[in-house]
């Protein structure tokens, strides 16, 4: 499977942005998508995961109440929706796929995108 992730940017505190992650060899629910980013100067981190099958989402207590990741499988696209966002939120950010469940083990994910730029500043 191959991973595209796009949508990246520069905006505003408290604004607003979506990502995408166009998903080729595969449909997405086959797969459990996680999307991770790395800021500048630091190791790059879990942000949120949709899993395989029941599309249950998970999401780190950075982002919980603020990001939303969703899938439509007719698109082969997986969204990650950035509300309220926040200087700390700048990052390369990256999606990426595995056949098991969601976690946060960069290790388990076979397949990566080639990242998006996002900036939030003022």
């Amino acid at each position: 499977v191959q991973l595209q992730a796009s949508g990246g940017g520069v905006v505003q505190p408290g604004d607003s942005l979506r990502l995408s992650c166009e998903v080729s060899g595969g449909t997405p629910h086959l797969f459990s998508i996680g999307w991770f980013r790395q800021a500048p100067g630091k190791e790059r981190e879990g942000v949120s995961c949709i899993s395989r099958s029941d599309g249950s989402t998970w999401y780190t207590e950075d982002v919980k109440g603020r990001f939303t990741t969703s899938r439509d499988d007719d698109e082969n696209t997986v969204y990650l929706q950035m509300t309220n966002l926040k200087p700390e939120d700048t990052a390369i950010y990256y999606c990426a796929a595995q056949l098991w469940v969601c976690n946060w083990d960069e290790r388990d994910y076979s397949s990566w995108g080639q990242g998006t730029l996002v900036t939030v500043s003022s």
